[in-house]
């Protein structure tokens, strides 16, 4: 044997045992790092598909609950969304809060609907949806309270850039109107119609309210009257029991 053959195959033996000595003494790490990582991939695809399986059994439940108010049985369905909203994953369990408010004012009882999107506005993260909630708040107090309710409620949101400023005036347009402050009315319905990015909707709305008022004797712009009837809202009936449409 050349002496090139036998450093050759004294060097693969050491390699071979220095191999072994670092595998006695690394393996159980390397071991543990991979069964880990196969843990985390099981845990997460276990996650993924019990958070698809409870989303798609609170969808089914949420579903049965607005079926039930469609149909005319309120408490069932305050019952069912209640029950979503105690045990339900979050998003849902929100919805069906919101859709809880909605029940409740279908019933009558515009006081738990002002709770319940009181209770909204105050813990939700989102500030789109604590704002959504203090809207329907407001809209909820024009039938159940003052002028004052409806202002801390949506007052915040009365401002030149905000989204749903027209939302936070009609209902403090209908507020006032509802008071008999006829001209704080007309001050938040004109605001309205000339808002350009106000909906078309809205702002016939908000036309058919200031005629309304000007029906009951109150000062309303000529400027905003012609576009009324340009507008095609229908006609008013002249009378002070009339209260704007909602």
């Amino acid at each position: 044997m050349s002496d090139d053959s036998f450093l050759r195959e004294v060097e693969e033996e050491l390699r071979s045992d220095k191999m072994r000595a670092f595998w006695r003494k690394y393996a159980p790490f390397i071991i543990g790092a991979a069964v880990l990582i196969v843990v985390v991939v099981a845990a997460n695809e276990a996650w993924n598909w019990w958070r698809a399986s409870t989303a798609a059994a609170a969808s089914d439940r949420y579903y049965a609950a607005v079926n039930l108010a469609v149909e005319g049985d309120y408490p069932a369905a305050e019952d069912a969304l209640a029950a979503i909203v105690e045990d339900g994953p979050r998003g849902y369990a929100v919805l069906a809060q919101f859709r809880q408010g909605s029940v409740q004012r279908q019933q009558g009882d515009a006081a738990g609907a002002l709770a319940t999107y009181d209770a909204l506005s105050s813990s939700l993260d989102s500030q789109r949806l604590r704002e959504l909630a203090l809207i329907l708040a407001g809209y909820t107090a024009v039938d159940t309270g003052t002028v004052a309710d409806v202002e801390t409620r949506v007052g915040g949101l009365n401002t030149a850039q905000h989204p749903m400023r027209n939302l936070a005036r009609e209902a403090l347009g209908l507020a006032y109107y509802k008071a008999g402050e006829y001209g704080d009315a007309r001050a938040r319905f004109e605001e309205i119609a000339a808002d350009p990015n106000a909906s078309q909707d809205m702002q016939v709305r908000a036309m058919v309210y200031l005629e309304q008022l000007a029906a009951v004797g109150a000062d309303v712009s000529e400027e905003i009257l012609p576009a009324v009837e340009a507008s095609g809202a229908p006609e008013p009936a002249a009378t002070t029991e009339q209260t704007p449409a909602q």
